[in-house]
C-alpha cells in the first residue's frame, strides 16, 4: 500500500496496513488525497525527505492556523478531519 511505503520513505516509521476506508478523501483537479488515521507505528518519526518537507511536528488542533501548508484548502480539510477524529 501506498501510504505504508510513504510513511517509511518520508518519516522512517513503520505502519501496518490501515483495516477499512480512510477516514476523507479529497478529490480536486489538482491532487487526489486521503486522509488516514495512524495511532500506532514502530520507530521514531523524523524528515527523511528533506527535499520534499520544511519540517515535521506535533501540533494541536488549535494551531492549525499558524501552519504554512502546500495548499489553501488543507487547513479546512484538517480541522475537519480533526474533529471527526
Amino acid at each position: 500500500m501506498a501510504l505504508v511505503r510513504e510513511l517509511r520513505e518520508e518519516l522512517g516509521i513503520e505502519v501496518a496496513v490501515p483495516v477499512g476506508p480512510p477516514m476523507r478523501q479529497v478529490r480536486t483537479d489538482a491532487f487526489d488525497m486521503q486522509i488516514w488515521l495512524i495511532e500506532s507505528w514502530t520507530g521514531t518519526p523524523v524528515n527523511v525527505a528533506l527535499d520534499e518537507h520544511d519540517a515535521i511536528g506535533w501540533f494541536q488542533g488549535d494551531e492549525l492556523g499558524e501552519l504554512r501548508l502546500a495548499h489553501d484548502s488543507y487547513l479546512a480539510m484538517f480541522t475537519e478531519a480533526l474533529a471527526v477524529g
